[in-house]
């Protein structure tokens, strides 16, 4: 119910703020005698705000043209190549690049937000790397027909996904997690690893992610810990309207999350759109715009199916199976002890009020068994969750040293050692 009232809310609410585009519009034009105003430059920005504010995102286009190495600029082909009714693996091609590099599957989070929100981390990654990409869908887009979606089948995708790329090329591949599938990916490559699967990794990056929240306390953990799977169901599942291809699916709506986050940091994002306002006063387009940018992919939500949602707050902020033993996977006991010729970074943000500093770093404790040779762990000073794949120290200091540390681990002397 709660969702149908807020998608009619949405629609309502469309004049308005066609209502501020034409407003917008009307005084930033030169043509108009007030434009040149400080009433006219407030009323346009104002309108602005207010446009950005109630505007309905879709999911955003990735923006990756090109991308230069070593000084050449090569044409970079987004193309999916593997389609999956829930996600697609999606390949970031240079065109005419000359020579074979280490190969990233980069694994995006399912936590409201689309695999955009890693562009930035994707166009770093593409200089030293070949990269894919978990693009997973709305969960509104997908009809009820295509069935339930849980914890199980997004580690069936993960394992589809490196099968695929294996069948394809057999050098090594390397995954990376960011945020929410941590645990995930580790659980997944302890299934692969114990049975020795050809198409396992040969490292793994896990990057702010709750691998074991009782390691660290933040409102996110609390939240989970103090109501139950049943309160959840309740209060946060709802129905996908009857306008939408995945109607009468149960989700939990990116709306939801968006002000959960917004909750979190409410003068930060309240001070943000009135900078905005005063920067778009003043004439300087370019801070304004540099906003605008980001929360165009900041508000660009999609729905999680219920099943997926509901069984990771179960097994990762509640029950805490994975680094207690106790995740199962179709029947089947999740073993990370039987990881052991497998490279281990973990990264966090000393600043992550989303995935604390040693939550992520946790997964060392629970894959005892991979020799020291083969491990790394990186505490970025001075960043928050979204710094630790997004920014300035992203690219200039994090991303470096991920590709030196998968660099090391395709060395044939680093394995030697290890074994």
């Amino acid at each position: 119910m709660l969702y149908s009232m807020y998608d009619a809310r949405s629609r309502a609410l469309a004049p308005v703020r066609l209502m501020a585009e034409a407003t917008r519009l009307t005084f930033v034009n030169p043509f108009h005698p007030l434009s040149w105003t400080p009433l006219g430059r407030m009323m346009a920005a104002g309108s602005g705000v207010i446009e950005s504010l109630l505007a309905e995102r879709g999911k955003p286009e990735w923006g990756i043209d090109e991308v230069s190495v070593d000084g050449t600029s090569y044409p970079v082909e987004i193309e999916p190549v593997l389609a999956q009714p829930f996600g697609d693996l999606v390949r970031f091609k240079k065109a005419g690049f000359p020579r074979p590099q280490s190969r990233i599957l980069l694994v995006a989070p399912m936590s409201g937000h689309f695999a955009t929100l890693l562009r930035d981390t994707v166009r770093a990654l593409l200089i030293e790397n070949e990269v894919w990409i978990t693009d997973w869908r709305d969960a509104a887009q997908v009809p009820k027909s295509e069935g339930r979606f849980g914890v199980d089948a997004y580690m069936q995708y993960l394992m589809d996904f490196l099968a695929h790329l294996h069948a394809e090329d057999p050098r090594p591949v390397h995954i990376m997690a960011v945020c929410q599938p941590a645990p995930l990916v580790l659980a997944t490559v302890a299934l692969l690893a114990e049975e020795k699967a050809p198409h396992c990794p040969a490292s793994m990056v896990l990057m702010g992610g709750p691998v074991d929240t009782r390691a660290a306390s933040t409102v996110v953990t609390q939240v989970a810990e103090n109501r139950s799977i049943p309160w959840f169901e309740r209060h946060v599942i709802h129905r996908v309207p009857a306008r939408f291809p995945g109607a009468n699916r149960k989700v939990y709506p990116g709306f939801l999350q968006l002000r959960a986050f917004w909750s979190m940091n409410p003068a930060r994002h309240a001070g943000a759109h009135w900078s905005m306002y005063k920067h778009l006063v003043r004439g300087d387009g370019e801070s304004a715009e540099r906003t605008q940018a980001f929360y165009d992919e900041y508000m660009a939500v999609a729905d999680v199916a219920a099943d997926f949602f509901l069984e990771t707050v179960d097994h990762v902020f509640r029950r805490h199976s994975l680094p207690k033993g106790e995740m199962m996977w179709k029947g089947r006991l999740v073993r990370p002890e039987t990881i052991r010729d497998v490279g281990l970074m973990t990264v966090e943000g000393e600043l992550d009020d989303i995935s604390a500093p040693a939550q992520t770093e946790a997964a060392h404790d629970i894959c005892p068994n991979i020799p020291e040779a083969l491990r790394e762990h990186l505490l970025q000073e001075n960043v928050g969750h979204y710094g630790i794949f997004n920014g300035r120290r992203w690219r200039e200091q994090i991303c470096p040293q991920i590709g030196a540390f998968v660099r090391r681990m395709e060395a044939g002397d680093v394995k030697q050692d290890a074994a």
